[in-house]
């Protein structure tokens, strides 16, 4: 894998997975980042017994994993002037300062811009907030669950009108992992401007935004109309047959996004083993089958209950038309696909334990980023001592003193 961003030092101040998911995406891909946890419990994920759905493994902490791979860690007590005078040493040495801290808290610890930029000015800064650093809101702390799911839309845009029911996030830290992908790109659209320009840029990437861009196309389309975003009942999917979900025998769903219907219906209907449908005068041309979508809908329906999942997969082999399985999370790692491309990768733990971690979404020279192992609390704090030129005399008093872990 090409380690594009090698040689490039990210000193971050932040908890929990947001904002650490954004400097873990980059260290895949090459940066040193140096992670400033509290000096006796640490970053608070380490804490995090459930994630409301599933107890975390005591062996592999995956959460913790998913958001800190491949960085050092420093137990430092930033509220003491001993531990911010070690902080802007190595702010000092460093490309880019990343936190997740409000306003308030930025300006109790003395950690604000002007704070860092006044032991590096060429350092870039960046923000991940849960509401942006504007606006009434913007000391209140949140959570993706809040700010990006059901703040932005999200979750209405998710309701079941059927059920009336407002689903909660599909996964742990869905919206953090989307949100970093942004404060990622963000840091790295900064350092190319700084390379070309020598201007270093303050970058704000907040939950709500990040939902807001995701529910981007959805928002435009509900400015134009005058009304919320809302998914229609099953029975108002619209009128193309097949642009929707299909259930097999054995109870699974092929989804088809089928957009030109018209042009994939002849096709499909060789596929299913009834050339016939191709020529019944009720879908012969795409108007036609758009008139009739109901029979053709609950012909489909009719279709796909009469085959389990596996012939199905067999019998779609050649349609030319899009469609997808829909399947959990241990079948999407083991899609061919996945393991094709290396979208998941081995790693170990601090104490030998293998697991696996989704790779970076990006990969540079045709190879996935091999993500490494998240560090223990502190397990890098008397090396990065010593690369400040710190003795041990020097660090064995912080330590007694508890300005370092």
């Amino acid at each position: 894998m090409t380690a594009i961003l090698h040689g490039v030092r990210i000193l971050e101040v932040a908890e929990h997975t947001f904002v650490p998911a954004a400097s873990a995406l980059l260290a895949d891909l090459g940066a040193e980042v140096i992670k400033i946890e509290h000096a006796e419990r640490g970053d608070a994920m380490r804490g995090l017994a459930s994630t409301g759905v599933a107890n975390i493994p005591t062996e592999v902490h995956a959460l913790l994993e998913h958001s800190n791979r491949g960085k050092r860690s420093l137990g430092l007590d930033l509220a003491s002037d001993d531990g911010r005078a070690i902080l802007y040493r190595l702010a000092a040495t460093s490309d880019v300062f990343l936190t997740n801290k409000l306003p308030s808290v930025r300006t109790k610890l003395k950690i604000d811009v002007d704070d860092i930029r006044a032991h590096n000015p060429t350092i870039i800064y960046t923000r991940g907030t849960g509401q942006g650093e504007r606006g009434p809101d913007a000391d209140k702390g949140s959570y993706d669950s809040l700010a990006f799911w059901a703040r932005a839309g999200v979750a209405m845009g998710c309701k079941r009108p059927e059920y009336d029911l407002v689903p909660v996030p599909p996964a742990p830290g869905f919206g953090d992992s989307i949100g970093a992908m942004t404060i990622a790109g963000g840091i790295m659209g900064a350092l190319f401007h700084r390379e070309r320009t020598g201007e270093a840029t303050v970058v704000d990437v907040s939950l709500l935004g990040a939902g807001l861009w995701s529910m981007g196309q959805a928002v435009a389309l509900s400015l134009l109309l005058g009304m919320g975003w809302a998914p229609p009942p099953n029975d108002r999917l619209g009128s193309n047959p097949i642009s929707r979900n299909y259930t097999t025998q054995d109870g699974r769903v092929l989804a088809f996004t089928c957009l030109q219907a018209g042009k994939y219906w002849p096709t499909l209907c060789q596929a299913i083993g009834r050339p016939e449908l191709a020529t019944d005068p009720r879908f012969a041309d795409h108007a036609s089958l758009m008139a009739n979508n109901l029979d053709a809908v609950a012909l489909l329906d009719e279709v796909f209950a009469s085959a389990t999942l596996a012939d199905w997969r067999e019998r779609l082999e050649g349609f030319d038309g899009q469609w997808a399985v829909v399947q959990d999370t241990l079948e999407a790692v083991a899609d061919p696909q996945t393991v094709a491309n290396g979208y998941v990768q081995d790693c170990t733990t601090a104490t030998g334990v293998p697991f696996r971690l989704v790779a970076a979404p990006v990969q540079y020279d045709e190879e996935p980023a091999v993500p490494g192992r998240a560090p223990e609390l502190n397990e890098h704090g008397d090396a990065i001592l010593t690369e400040l030129g710190l003795d041990w005399d020097a660090i064995v008093d912080l330590k007694v003193r508890g300005v370092v872990a």
